[in-house]
């Protein structure tokens, strides 16, 4: 038998179809962790001073050395170039963080961290003002929105 054939119809190459199971258990972990430590931590930055921040997903990387960290800013009045430089402090203090976070989780590695903005607050929103749409509703609720009726012109008088 040759390397070359799959064994049992699939690839030993293929891609896994989502995050195993350990992976996503190492992100919750990572994401719980990340959540205290920014909660208890003063950061000399000036963007991320008075600031909460959550922390909506972590994805790990197969070998659990990589975090991928999805934050939104919270308060109001956070603009987006604001929500740009909240990110982008955390990714300035992300060594820092790390060595913090290696104090709360029991891994043999702590991953090296990643963030990126959590757009998907902004699309749930968007997608709730799609469903308050009008037309929206007269296709959600028919019931509720008579339509015109149609005439019955039989030729009867």
């Amino acid at each position: 038998m040759s390397r070359a054939s799959p064994k049992h119809g699939k690839s030993r190459h293929q891609a896994p179809a989502g995050p195993t199971q350990r992976q996503l258990r190492a992100g919750e972990l990572i994401r719980h962790a990340l959540v205290e430590v920014l909660r208890e931590e003063e950061f000399r930055e000036t963007a991320l001073q008075g600031v909460s921040v959550t922390v909506s997903e972590v994805r790990m990387s197969t070998d659990l050395k990589h975090a991928i960290c999805f934050v939104e800013p919270l308060g109001a009045g956070v603009t987006g170039q604001e929500t740009a430089e909240i990110v982008k402090a955390l990714n300035k203090v992300a060594k820092y963080l790390r060595g913090r976070l290696s104090r709360h989780i029991a891994m043999k590695f702590t991953p090296d961290l990643k963030f990126f903005h959590d757009d998907s607050f902004a699309n749930a929103a968007r997608i709730n003002s799609l469903f308050d749409n009008p037309r929206v509703q007269a296709d959600l609720h028919p019931e509720d929105f008579p339509t015109p009726a149609a005439s019955d012109d039989d030729g009867e008088a």
